[in-house]
């Protein structure tokens, strides 16, 4: 699989979580979800754009959040417009970006931005919801 996201060279934290102990690393998430993110899984205020071949927009927070359950670390956001962050991980030194491919050609900065926390993300009940929906689907490809 050609693997598009940010940080993917040096993506090599394995899971803390032994719920998880299939999935090697980053990569291997990210092959696993790419059969798994959707229309529905995408963030209601980006769904009319998304595609299969956009997978992963507005997946970012659902994303990073769960790949958090997985290989722990902290989870950061970029800012953007209208006053919204994009997610990604960092685990140690390890820096990745399982949504990145969504921003195309444009470079982001994954350095000094603020870190991102769950629980105000998911104080939104769609997002949780989504993400929910997310972590078991994954799990049952797990199974």
């Amino acid at each position: 699989m050609e693997y598009r996201f940010y940080g993917w060279e040096k993506a090599d934290c394995a899971p803390a979580d032994e719920a998880f102990a299939k999935i090697r690393d980053p990569r291997a998430l990210y092959e696993l979800l790419c059969g798994i993110w959707c229309a529905g899984t995408c963030a209601p205020r980006m769904r009319q754009d998304w595609t299969p071949e956009n997978r992963t927009l507005g997946q970012c927070s659902i994303t990073a959040f769960l790949a958090q359950d997985i290989f722990g670390g902290k989870v950061y956001g970029i800012p953007r417009e209208g006053g919204n962050f994009h997610c990604y991980n960092v685990v140690g030194d390890c820096v990745f970006d399982l949504t990145s491919e969504q921003f195309g050609d444009e470079k982001l900065c994954y350095e000094g931005n603020p870190e991102q926390s769950r629980g105000v993300h998911f104080a939104k009940e769609e997002k949780r919801l989504r993400y929910e929906y997310l972590r078991a689907e994954l799990l049952k490809r797990l199974r």
